[in-house]
């Protein structure tokens, strides 16, 4: 039987247990301003797969894995981050660019020659910090004109143009000219013609691509893009607290177990792989902190949103070979 059997087969026994796990957001402010921090209840997101457990493979590579604080504070992350110029702290973003920085480097990526494609890029530091191992990129945004930019222009997180993404504390200006391209890109509208990279990456972007068809559509276009074994990188928000009911349609949308299960059977489906998920929440309490509306970020694993515990999760897909 397949991985991607084995782990539906194996979720399947205790997912129904997610069901009605709905926040009460009232109860958790309660809890953050008392004398106790807001906690949720982890214990029905453990799963009994030996292989799961640690969050890698049988020769100890990441695999698919929501956000815990023992892989942001290992060796390996913390390397990442400082190679990133970020000071560390405990937040799930961080911990999304360390992933995609280790997933990238296990699998022989970060390497001259090869070659990458970011979707929704913003103003983030991985097109810079590909191109000086020698990667050449294509760092891609939502288009000028698209109105959907606005809020995130106003907020410094949408890239117009290849200025945007300079940082030659990272990268210096003339390597980065060289190694790096920039078009713009409606994630929900990939255009013809992009082919033969190496590897594709997203960082928290496809839960706004509107709702969670489109952004499973998303996933499966992305494919296109991929050299036959090429590898697509993405994080994305996940519902820790329900299976049932979420956000399924708006400017953010959050992802359920049943979604990913959904993301497993159907790339298989099609002849690629998905690297098997770690579901293990972690034991650190800041693994059962909640960061609550304003988000004062000092402790960000997870999450409320609309209602909801969340946190980040992050997918390893390869395409098939030819």
């Amino acid at each position: 039987m397949s991985s991607a059997a084995n782990l539906i087969r194996s979720i399947a026994a205790w997912s129904p247990k997610l069901n009605d796990m709905r926040i009460d957001r009232r109860r958790l402010k309660r809890k953050l301003f008392g004398t106790r921090p807001a906690v949720i209840n982890t214990r029905n997101f453990r799963t009994s797969r030996p292989d799961m457990s640690v969050g890698s493979d049988a020769v100890g590579r990441e695999i698919s894995s929501i956000c815990r604080h023992e892989k942001l504070d290992s060796a390996s992350y913390r390397h990442w981050l400082e190679c990133l110029g970020f000071a560390w702290r405990p937040h799930r973003k961080l911990w999304e660019l360390a992933y995609i920085c280790q997933s990238l480097h296990e699998r022989g990526m970060l390497q001259p020659g090869k070659r990458g494609l970011g979707f929704a890029v913003g103003s983030e530091l991985l097109p810079a910090w590909f191109a000086s191992r020698g990667v050449s990129v294509l760092a891609s945004d939502l288009p000028a004109e698209d109105c959907r930019n606005r809020a995130w222009a106003e907020t410094g997180q949408w890239a117009a143009g290849l200025d945007a993404l300079r940082q030659p504390q990272l990268c210096d200006n003339h390597v980065f000219d060289q190694k790096v391209r920039f078009q713009s890109i409606d994630m929900n509208a990939i255009p013809e013609g992009l082919s033969d990279f190496d590897f594709t990456w997203s960082t928290c972007s496809f839960e706004h691509c509107g709702s969670i068809e489109l952004g499973l559509t998303f996933l499966h276009e992305q494919m296109k893009c991929l050299a036959p074994g090429g590898v697509a990188i993405h994080t994305t928000e996940f519902n820790l607290s329900s299976n049932d009911r979420t956000r399924h349609r708006g400017n953010c949308v959050l992802f359920r177990l049943q979604d990913i299960e959904r993301v497993f059977t159907e790339m298989e489906n099609a002849g690629h792989s998905v690297e098997p998920i770690c579901l293990d929440p972690g034991d650190h309490e800041l693994d059962r902190h909640i960061d609550l509306p304003p988000f004062p970020q000092e402790k960000h694993l997870r999450l409320e949103l609309f209602g909801f515990a969340a946190t980040s999760i992050g997918l390893i897909i390869r395409k098939r070979a030819a």
